[in-house]
């Protein structure tokens, strides 16, 4: 009988390293099969497979709402808002490539990359700290999927439609099962999906735009004046709104490395997702500002909530066409941005106990229980002045403006501190180079944080907050740099 090995070895193929586990990773309680690193033959996502991705995540309902946020909010012309999507989206593809580096070269996940930068123990703080994010994003984008759930139904049947709050309850589980279905199966399945999904809802997009054209004035919309004070400078509207805009996407530039770790080439990550993400964010923001400025003559009032908007459309066939399409929508950005994440995170916790499916179990229950209060209300068993919309405004904007160290902190120590070198088993071991807690990693971490609490608590320092993306990523970096270089 073959010895048995014990001693893992990275194996260099090309430009990627594969590797090849003994009994001193497969036995080690950090590792389990789901968050080993990709073998070769799994990393098949071409430069399109990646576009595809960011096609199908940046088409959803926040995403048709930005240009009204930015012209209620931050004071911007309809000109200026879009303009401001166009270079945030730019500007956050800095942080997306270079963190999608490692997890295309070393084939791990974004938790497994923590491990170099926070502890092998120690990352699952900040794994955490992201999940909860994604847990939240999860159970509102199931909200919204839900209630399209309900008026397709609606448009078919009137008895579904008498069910009013509690059939979109019963549509918020049908959806939250779609999700769960998909993930479940793997990341060949949310390729496929992607693949599927990106030409429709492409294909949607420009039909939205022929179908609201008529009913809007573009040149007025656009010479339309900005909500600021008359004469107030630009300058500081203009980066209010680039940094709430650049933390629309700062969970995904942490966990890049979830997807990236099945690209075929660093070619490809790269160029996939500068075709994927601004364009798509730029036009699908931009049908946003058109259809909510011709909804008055489509439905006779201002409706900026696509589902609504697009439910009222007296044809039971188009409003059963449309919502299929915002559910294949809203499908393909939960899954892949929501649900891929904290399943990888949670499994960080405790390999051993927690694979892939029980993650995405977890994610779903944890996403059901944060939206449980939505729910109880639509089935009249509870009274509260909550929203989801305010929770999407206000919690989970602001929580995202402080994971913009830990993107800062991670760049630094791939290339700067490591010089794009890990020990790939020693990732997954207790005893390997990685300590159990990295305390330069906590300590770049928790500076910028306490800053930022600080200027939200007492107003003092408050451009470091409104700038809270740009000014947490830059010290958090720098923090991690001259700490590491004491050690």
């Amino acid at each position: 009988m073959a010895e048995l090995k014990t001693v893992s070895q990275a194996v260099a193929v090309g430009g990627f390293y594969e590797l090849d586990a003994g009994t001193d990773v497969t036995t080690s309680p950090r590792y389990n099969a789901d968050i080993a690193p990709t073998r070769i033959r799994q990393r098949t996502w071409n430069h399109w497979h990646i576009a595809a991705l960011w096609v199908g995540m940046a088409i959803c309902v926040p995403t048709y709402t930005l240009g009204g946020v930015l012209t209620a909010y931050f004071g911007l012309s309809v000109t200026e808002a879009l303009w401001t999507i166009l270079i945030a989206n730019v500007v956050i593809l800095i942080p997306l490539t270079l963190n999608a580096f490692p997890g295309t070269k070393y084939g791990i996940p974004f938790p497994v990359m923590l491990r170099s930068s926070f502890g092998i123990i120690g990352s699952n703080v900040p794994a955490l700290i992201r999940a909860l994010v994604a847990c939240g994003w999860f159970g509102i984008q199931t909200m919204f999927g839900g209630i399209a759930v309900h008026l397709m139904f609606s448009a078919l049947s009137d008895s579904w439609a008498a069910l009013g709050g509690t059939g979109e309850v019963l549509g918020f589980f049908i959806f939250w099962l779609a999700n769960v279905w998909v993930v479940i199966r793997g990341s060949e399945s949310i390729k496929h999906m992607e693949m599927f999904a990106a030409p429709m809802l492409l294909a949607v997009g420009i039909g939205l735009i022929v179908w609201a054209w008529p009913q809007a004035s573009v040149t007025g919309l656009l010479a339309q004046p900005p909500g600021r004070p008359e004469g107030a400078p630009l300058a500081g509207y203009f980066f209010g709104g680039l940094t709430a805009m650049v933390g629309f996407w700062a969970t995904l530039s942490l966990n890049i490395p979830d997807f990236s770790r099945f690209a075929d080439s660093q070619r490809s990550q790269i160029v996939g997702q500068v075709i994927g993400l601004p364009l798509t964010m730029f036009l699908f923001a931009g049908l946003g500002v058109l259809m909510t400025a011709a909804s008055a003559g489509l439905v006779g009032e201002t409706v900026s909530d696509p589902i609504n908007l697009i439910g009222r459309i007296d044809n039971p066939f188009w409003t059963v066409v449309s919502m299929l399409v915002i559910i294949l929508a809203t499908i393909s950005t939960n899954t892949a941005a929501n649900i891929v994440s904290p399943t990888n995170d949670f499994q960080n916790v405790a390999p051993r106990v927690i694979n892939q499916t029980r993650g995405v179990l977890l994610t779903g229950a944890i996403g059901i229980l944060l939206m449980s209060w939505e729910l109880m209300k639509k089935l009249g068993w509870l009274q509260s002045d909550v929203s989801v919309e305010s929770l999407y405004s206000n919690w989970l904007i602001g929580y995202s403006s402080l994971l913009g160290p830990i993107a800062g902190i991670m760049i630094t120590d791939y290339f700067v501190i490591r010089r794009q070198r890990y020990d790939l088993a020693g990732l997954y071991r207790d005893d390997g180079p990685y300590p159990a807690w990295n305390r330069a990693g906590f300590v770049a971490f928790l500076v910028p944080v306490g800053l930022t609490l600080v200027a939200i608590a007492t107003g003092w320092l408050g451009w470091f907050y409104d700038y809270g993306w740009f000014t947490g990523s830059l010290l958090g970096g720098l923090i991690y740099y001259l700490a590491s270089r004491k050690r």
